[in-house]
């Protein structure tokens, strides 16, 4: 709940900020007070318009949802106000330009994400700069008010005691792999003629017989970008691999196409667009040698071999990870997976990479996958890997043996949603509240609104 409310939040702290022109015959009323702050009703028709042009529902009556979470907002804020709470404003924008970049590429260009919200660009990215500020300060409040709720083995064993069986969670089939993956070898020659392409891509934008952007499009393996032209969006040095960030960030000139760039992504051209301070905005093109089905192979039988000689316990899993292995993420933690999701090594069968979930649904605990190929979700390039099933648990209701840090957290986060509601309760009492008798005839999440 803690995560929903929080959640709910932040989408309508969105719709504030981000918002269409209302409808022309809208008279505009104030319809709640919070402390010193009002609500208006444009401010809940233009969220009411945006929800219905993002698909947004409500389980209820909008018109009581909306200022009801504005109020929440309200409150919150005032609060970090009063505790000082500020926010990186570096990290905010690098925020902004990701979510700009984002929208743009769902809507296809920034000229209709201009036409489609009725405002200029650089009138969306402030009103974004508003709502993503609120949102971190937002949460900020919410972490320094729960941050003291901890608990300890009693409190977690009384609470599972306390659940009757069917509020007990049901657990979903979840394993631990480790893993043993390299790159198969790319010839020099593949590699030569991906960066004479480039080199000829460059020359044609340096002369002007080519746009950048449209390469980007046609020719770009960077799917995402190519969408835009190539175009990344402002981002701060540290939010690129070093070797394209080195060569990015010394560029001048506009109009001329970086020299190639090697990283672990592939080799890329790059062209400027703009600098703003310590951020920068550029387009790229990436492209990726590829394996040759020779190659593959060759990889594929000598990752069998060190496979039989494990199943032969002449040497163990965890030295062909050390002998072997080329995945950075697990290499030093004995062939681990980590879940990035959870921070835990412990997978659900749907966040595992899919080619991964084929090949260990059916295996058993030790047993170890025959070599098979997969893109890297991190490179995103064709890895061959073999994998040893650690551990399995099959789908089952929780238990203090075997899921005691799931229910610590579970029951954590409902005491961290229930301080929450009662500091709202506390914030209701203490803080002037006026609602207009016209929108009072609702059933709040929290009934303290209107007072007696």
């Amino acid at each position: 709940m803690f995560k929903t409310t929080f959640r709910l939040v932040i989408i309508l702290s969105f719709l504030i900020h981000c918002e269409v022109f209302a409808q022309s015959n809208i008279i505009d009323e104030i319809v709640w007070v919070v402390g010193d702050e009002s609500i208006l009703k444009s401010e809940i028709e233009e969220q009411k318009i945006r929800a219905q042009y993002e698909g947004v529902t409500f389980e209820g009556d909008p018109y009581c949802i909306i200022p009801e979470q504005m109020a929440i907002q309200k409150l919150y804020l005032h609060q970090a106000q009063l505790d000082s709470i500020v926010v990186n404003e570096s990290t905010v924008m690098n925020q902004v330009e990701m979510r700009m970049n984002y929208f743009i590429s769902q809507i296809g260009s920034k000229e209709k994400l201009e036409e489609y919200f009725g405002k200029s660009i650089l009138a969306l990215r402030e009103d974004m700069r508003n709502t993503v500020r609120d949102q971190m300060i937002i949460q900020q409040m919410q972490q320094k008010l729960v941050e003291n709720i901890k608990s300890t083995p009693a409190d977690v064993r009384r609470f599972y005691n306390s659940l009757s069986q069917d509020s007990i969670p049901t657990i979903p089939a979840q394993v631990e792999l480790q893993v043993i993956s390299f790159q198969p070898s790319v010839p020099q020659e593949e590699i030569e003629a991906v960066k004479e392409r480039l080199r000829e891509f460059a020359e044609r934008v340096n002369n002007g017989t080519t746009d950048f952007s449209v390469l980007a499009r046609l020719y770009s393996e960077d799917t995402e970008s190519a969408k835009r032209g190539g175009e990344l969006g402002f981002m701060g040095k540290g939010q690129l691999v070093p070797e394209f960030a080195n060569v990015a960030f010394n560029l001048t000139d506009p109009k001329r196409v970086s020299r190639v760039v090697e990283s672990e992504f592939g080799f890329h051209i790059i062209q400027l667009i703009e600098k703003r301070g310590d951020r920068l905005n550029c387009r790229h093109i990436l492209m990726k040698p590829k394996v040759s089905l020779d190659d593959k192979q060759k990889a594929i039988h000598k990752l069998d071999s060190v496979s039989n000689v494990i199943r032969s316990e002449k040497m163990t899993f965890e030295q062909g990870v050390m002998y072997f292995s080329q995945d950075k993420n697990s290499a030093m933690n004995a062939g681990l997976m980590l879940n990035q999701r959870t921070g835990t090594s412990k997978f659900e069968y749907q966040d595992l990479p899919q080619e991964i979930s084929k090949v260990v649904y059916g295996m058993n605990v030790s047993e170890i996958s025959k070599p098979f190929s997969m893109i890297d979700p991190t490179s995103n390039k064709e890895v061959v890997a073999v994998v040893k099933v650690k551990s399995k648990v099959e789908t089952h209701k929780a238990n203090l043996l075997d899921d005691y840090q799931m229910l610590k957290n579970y029951y954590e986060e409902m005491k961290r949603d229930q301080f929450l509601r009662e500091w709202i309760a506390k914030k209701q009492k203490e803080t002037y509240i006026s609602i207009d008798p016209a929108w009072q005839n609702c059933t709040f999440l929290y009934p303290g609104w209107i007072k007696q």
